[in-house]
């Protein structure tokens, strides 16, 4: 009898121990929402919702505003769709925090934090909304601690919806999504953007790099005005490559993770940073690697603050 009280009371004990140290063991930020696929599919809805904002307004006349250069345009579209989804996330999560390329362009920081963040771009290829040219996306990235979880890009003029969750594969339209894995240069088309910097160095660096792209040579170089439906075409297989420098986080943060979960690869210098104003994406390593080899970098101040990179002029 004595020995069955010893068996329970050391068995007590035991259980005493390791609910005291749970209690003190240390927490994963997040932890509690470890999967984020409500906030997926809720992000999903509201790209659609917003794309017949988007849609309403593609050919009607737009009252056109000038940011940073005549090619960096924004509208009231770009501006009410962007308040509408932070507004309806804010209202679902209210501790969850915000970078929009409107909010920013209007003075609020950039600043990418361990946080739940979403990352906005209501209408990415505003210069082809303005001249109703159909490729026009709404990008909604979301990260915790600093790491991308999902990517939503939605083409709404072609109503293409990509989506992508970290660890589960990229999707169009429901539809799994695959790389072309194409390893040879010369036979790749790539996807670029001249992208709304016209000073003289970026320029002349720009069509550099078209030139010498084209010298390797590859099948062809194209553009569509909307860099994260140039990066879609890398993750269905339609293209082989995208590079940019210039560009901004918004642009890519969605099309990255999609990418990436259809079997490519997003890099920069050495690792992808999103802020760092530079990508390469591509179907292999061996594609990534040649394009960082015969393009040019030209300085770009980093999106989260910091002086343009020390890379200027070198090869990425």
């Amino acid at each position: 009898m004595f020995s069955c009280f010893l068996l329970v009371l050391r068995v007590g004990i035991t259980l005493v121990l390791r609910s005291a140290r749970s209690l003190h063991a240390p927490r994963t930020p997040h932890a509690a929402m470890a999967d984020w696929t409500d906030c997926l599919d809720f992000g999903i809805s509201l790209a659609k919702q917003a794309s017949e904002a988007v849609l309403t307004a593609f050919n009607r006349q737009k009252e056109v505003k000038l940011k940073s250069s005549p090619a960096d345009l924004v509208t009231e579209t770009d501006q009410r769709v962007e308040k509408m989804l932070i507004s309806a996330i804010r209202k679902r999560y209210p501790q969850h925090r915000f970078i929009g390329e409107e909010s920013v362009a209007a003075g609020e920081p950039l600043e990418l934090t361990d946080r739940p963040t979403w990352i906005i771009d209501p209408i990415d290829g505003t210069v082809n909304f303005v001249h109703r040219f159909p490729f026009v996306a709404i990008s909604i990235a979301f990260t915790v601690n600093k790491q991308t979880e999902f990517g939503i890009v939605y083409s709404c003029v072609e109503d293409k919806l990509f989506h992508a969750q970290r660890g589960r594969g990229a999707f169009l339209n429901g539809e799994p999504l695959h790389v072309s894995g194409q390893e040879d240069i010369s036979r790749c088309v790539v996807v670029t953007e001249i992208g709304a910097e016209r000073d003289d160095l970026a320029l002349s660096t720009l069509t550099s790099n078209i030139f010498r792209l084209l010298k390797l040579p590859v099948h062809g170089v194209r553009a569509l005005g909307t860099a994260a439906v140039d990066m879609c075409q890398v993750a269905t297989g339609g293209a082989d490559a995208y590079y940019h420098i210039g560009m901004h986080c918004w642009d890519i943060a969605a099309s990255a993770i999609i990418v990436k979960e259809a079997g490519g690869v997003v890099t920069d210098t050495d690792e992808f940073d999103m802020m760092s104003r530079r990508v390469i994406a591509a179907s292999s390593s061996s594609v990534a690697n040649r394009i960082s080899q015969v393009v040019r970098a030209f300085p770009c101040r980093r999106d989260c603050g910091g002086a343009p990179g020390a890379n200027g002029g070198a090869a990425l």
